[in-house]
């Protein structure tokens, strides 16, 4: 039986692993304390606090994650032709004393645990833009504003590339974590020209710079309905996309796509992660989608964007079905 990272490595490299790799078993979430100031995360039942951003968040009790509060005068970027006028980041740099627990889960998670260390960073470039602007204000100026677009894309980007340089330099992850949402459950939020225009180039820095200090894979999470965006997440260098709902047709984006890309997902959270859950039911549709996608190129998993799931037993239930269509698969 292989170890768990010699099973990814055999998935990654197309090669003969020997059973399904488990959902997120292969790798551990460590965050720096960029992304701890950054985002300034707070526990469900939060209704009202920022993030280092200056952004304000609400997160109800059992709520699946935060979302930003865009109410008039709450927003930080108005006009966005005077962004660098109102726009205060979170610190990108830390004194190596404050990077003390990141240091020792890492070396905890290389000796005790069989997998990848990775770096968690969110929110992405789009998902920060559309935080500080509001969504609508944000898509409309994708569209009148490009020029200013690309200048707060760029201003975003060397913010996180500071970030990730800085923790590759004090402690090195294997795997880059990072979120950004690039669609709806229906379809992308821009038409793929114009996702290349402004975003190819910066993620391709982004992810080539964390590859070329040292940095072994890069997990895209993204959620929605964005086949579309498929060759250009291959083109950015993603090697796992994260989030891959049953809408997609995983079956044949793996056909298709799977000898450049993996695919995390298809186990979905509004199917079986939900209050009344019962486990016939999410036993069933775990096999169901394994039976129907296969074990090329797929990494079976809930399509939440960190590990476990919101309601207690149901991660445990999954976790122990994919075992057993393992060794029905494989």
């Amino acid at each position: 039986m292989l170890s768990v990272r010699d099973n990814f490595l055999e998935l990654m490299n197309r090669g003969s692993p020997d059973r399904y790799v488990n959902q997120w078993e292969y790798m551990r979430l460590i965050q720096g304390p960029d992304c701890i100031a950054s985002t300034n995360v707070q526990p469900p039942g939060t209704l009202s606090y920022k993030d280092g951003w200056g952004v304000e968040y609400t997160h109800p009790l059992n709520a699946c994650a935060r979302h930003p509060v865009h109410t008039p005068g709450n927003i930080v970027i108005e006009d966005i032709e005077h962004w660098r006028d109102v726009i205060k980041p979170s610190p990108s740099k830390f004194p190596k004393e404050d990077w003390q627990k990141c240091i020792e889960e890492t070396k905890r998670v290389e000796k005790e645990e069989d997998c990848f260390t990775a770096d968690f960073m969110l929110p992405g470039i789009f998902e920060r833009i559309h935080y500080l602007m509001g969504m609508e204000n944000a898509l409309v100026s994708f569209a009148v504003y490009p020029d200013e677009m690309h200048d707060l894309i760029d201003y975003i980007l060397n913010w996180e590339i500071e970030c990730m340089e800085q923790r590759m330099e004090i402690c090195p992850a294997e795997i880059m974590f990072h979120h950004d949402d690039w669609g709806t459950s229906n379809n992308s939020f821009f038409e793929v020209q114009e996702f290349r225009d402004f975003f190819l180039e910066p993620y391709k820095k982004l992810y080539g710079g964390f590859k070329k200090l040292g940095g072994k894979f890069v997990v895209h999470h993204s959620d929605g309905v964005i086949p579309n965006l498929v060759p250009t997440m291959i083109d950015i260098g993603i090697d796992v996309w994260q989030a891959v709902s049953d809408k997609n047709k995983i079956e044949d984006l793996t056909k298709q796509y799977g000898d450049k890309i993996l695919f995390q997902g298809g186990i979905d959270d509004g199917i079986v992660d939900i209050a009344d859950w019962d486990e016939t039911t999410v036993r069933n549709f775990v096999r169901s989608q394994c039976e129907k996608i296969g074990t090329y190129s797929w990494i079976p998993s809930v399509t939440r964007g960190s590990a476990g799931t919101l309601y207690p037993g149901v991660d445990e239930v999954i976790t122990d079905t994919i075992n057993e269509m393992s060794a029905k698969l494989f």
